[in-house]
C-alpha cells in the first residue's frame, strides 16, 4: 500500500514538471512569434527590460521627484523619448542614434534616396560638439546657395543646437515643398546665415560622359537603393560610345547603403574575390566576396577626397586592394564602421554601429582614410570643391593622364 502511494505520488509530481515545461515551451514560442511579427528578430532585445535595473531604479528616483516637485505639465512619452536618447548618447557615438516613431518615416525615405530639403548630408563633429556638413547634394538648394563641406550648423529657424541634436536638426530642415527655413552655419571664426527653400531632393543622380582618349566618367554623390543598378545602366550607355577607360569619381561621397557599394564592386572584380571583411564586437568576422563575374574590364582611376566616406571607402578600398582600380586625389575622410538599424515594437527605430570594415588587405579604415596612390591636390584657388571648373580640377587632369 505504501509503495502504491509513493508510486501515485511520484506521477504526480511529473505531471506538474512536465505541465510548466510545456507552458514554458508554449510561451517561449509565443514570445518569439511575437517579437518576429513585430519587426526583425533582432528587435526582441528591446522589448524586455529588468525592473530591478539599475536604469530602472535611478529614473523611477527622478520621476518621483519630478512628479513631486515640478510646477509645469509632464508629458510622459518626451520624458521616455528624452532619456532614451539621452542613454544612447552617452555611448559618444557619433553614428549611433535613437530614431523616433514619427522620424523612422523620413530616415527610410532618405535611403530610398528621395524626400524634401535642402540637400546636405551631416555628420557630428566630435571634437566642437557641432553638426557638420559633410557634403551638399549635387543642384540641391544648399549647394546653390554656397553651403560647403565642413559648414558647421550652429542653429536653424533661430534655434541653437548640438551635436547631440542630429535627427532633430534632419528633422527641422525637412518640411512640405516650398517652405522656407533659416540655417546659421559656422565656417571658421565667420558665422553665415542662409535662408534656403525647401524642394525634393532626388539625392543620388548617376551621371557620367566621355572625356578625351575614349575616356568613360561616372559620379554619384550617395549609395542608396538602385544606385549600383543606375551605374550599371550609366556604363553600359557610355561602353556603347566606345570608352576604353573609366573614372569613378566618389569625390565628395558620403556613402550609404553597404550592399549598393559591394554591388558595383562586383562588377569589376573577378568571382570570388573578397571584398569586405566585417568584423562585430566579438571579433567575428563576416567574409563578403563578389558573386558574379566582372562585366567591366578596363583600366579604372577613383577620384577621391577628404569628403570621400564609409561606402565609397568601402569600394575604393576593395578595387584599390584587388589591384582593379588605381586611386588619385587626397586620403578619404576615415568611416570605417558600418551601422544597421533596428526597428523596434513601438515603430521607433535604433541606427547602431555594430561592425567594422576591413579592405580585403584587412586594412582598417576607420579614423584612418585610405591614402591615395596619386596624391593630388587641387590649386589654392578653388574655393569650393564641389564647384571645380575642369579646367581647374587637378585631381581630374591627373586621372586622365594616368589613364592615357
Amino acid at each position: 500500500m505504501e509503495e502504491k502511494k509513493r508510486f501515485k505520488f511520484y506521477k504526480i509530481i511529473m505531471l506538474v514538471v512536465l505541465v510548466a515545461f510545456i507552458t514554458f515551451l508554449c510561451t517561449s514560442i509565443g514570445m518569439y512569434q511575437y517579437f518576429i511579427n513585430s519587426g526583425t528578430a533582432k528587435s526582441a532585445m528591446f522589448a524586455t527590460t529588468s525592473s530591478n535595473s539599475d536604469i530602472t531604479t535611478t529614473l523611477n528616483k527622478y520621476k518621483s521627484i519630478i512628479n513631486k516637485y515640478y510646477l509645469g505639465e509632464i508629458n510622459e512619452e518626451k520624458l521616455k523619448e528624452g532619456a532614451i536618447k539621452g542613454y544612447i548618447e552617452g555611448l559618444d557615438d557619433p553614428y549611433t542614434e535613437y530614431i523616433s516613431k514619427e522620424e523612422m518615416k523620413d530616415y527610410l525615405e532618405d535611403t530610398m534616396g528621395n524626400f524634401v530639403g535642402i540637400g546636405i548630408y551631416m555628420v557630428k563633429n566630435t571634437e566642437n560638439n557641432k553638426i557638420q556638413v559633410l557634403a551638399p547634394i549635387k543642384n540641391s538648394p544648399a549647394q546653390k546657395a554656397g553651403i560647403l563641406p565642413g559648414d558647421l550648423i550652429v542653429a536653424v529657424d533661430d534655434v541653437s543646437y548640438t551635436g547631440e541634436d542630429m535627427s532633430t536638426v534632419s528633422n527641422k530642415i525637412k518640411g512640405e515643398e516650398g517652405t522656407s527655413v533659416k540655417i546659421e552655419i559656422l565656417r571658421g571664426t565667420e558665422n553665415k546665415t542662409f535662408e534656403l527653400k525647401r524642394e525634393s531632393i532626388k539625392v543620388n543622380p548617376v551621371e557620367g560622359k566621355v572625356l578625351e582618349n575614349k575616356i568613360g566618367y561616372i559620379e554619384f554623390s550617395s549609395f542608396d537603393e538602385g544606385t549600383a543598378q543606375d551605374f550599371k545602366a550609366k556604363y553600359e550607355e557610355l561602353q556603347k560610345q566606345g570608352i576604353q577607360s573609366l573614372i569613378i569619381d566618389l569625390r565628395n561621397n558620403g556613402g550609404g547603403i553597404v550592399d549598393e557599394a559591394l554591388d558595383i564592386a562586383d562588377y569589376i572584380a573577378d568571382k570570388d574575390s573578397v571584398l569586405l571583411y566585417e568584423v562585430d564586437k566579438n571579433n567575428k568576422e563576416e567574409v563578403k566576396k563578389s558573386e558574379n563575374n566582372p562585366i567591366i574590364n578596363m583600366p579604372i582611376v577613383l577620384l577621391t577626397n577628404e569628403n570621400t566616406a564609409s561606402s565609397s571607402e568601402i569600394l575604393a578600398g576593395a578595387l584599390k586592394d584587388l589591384g582593379k582600380a588605381k586611386t588619385c586625389g587626397v586620403k578619404t575622410y576615415g568611416k570605417g564602421v558600418i551601422q544597421q538599424v533596428l526597428t523596434l515594437p513601438d515603430g521607433s527605430g535604433l541606427k547602431i554601429t555594430s561592425e567594422k570594415y576591413l579592405t580585403p588587405n584587412k586594412t582598417e579604415i576607420n579614423k584612418i582614410g585610405i591614402e591615395p596612390d596619386e596624391k593630388v591636390n587641387l590649386p589654392d584657388t578653388v574655393k569650393n570643391v564641389l564647384l571645380v571648373e575642369e579646367k581647374d580640377d587637378t585631381q581630374l587632369q591627373k586621372a586622365i593622364e594616368m589613364l592615357k
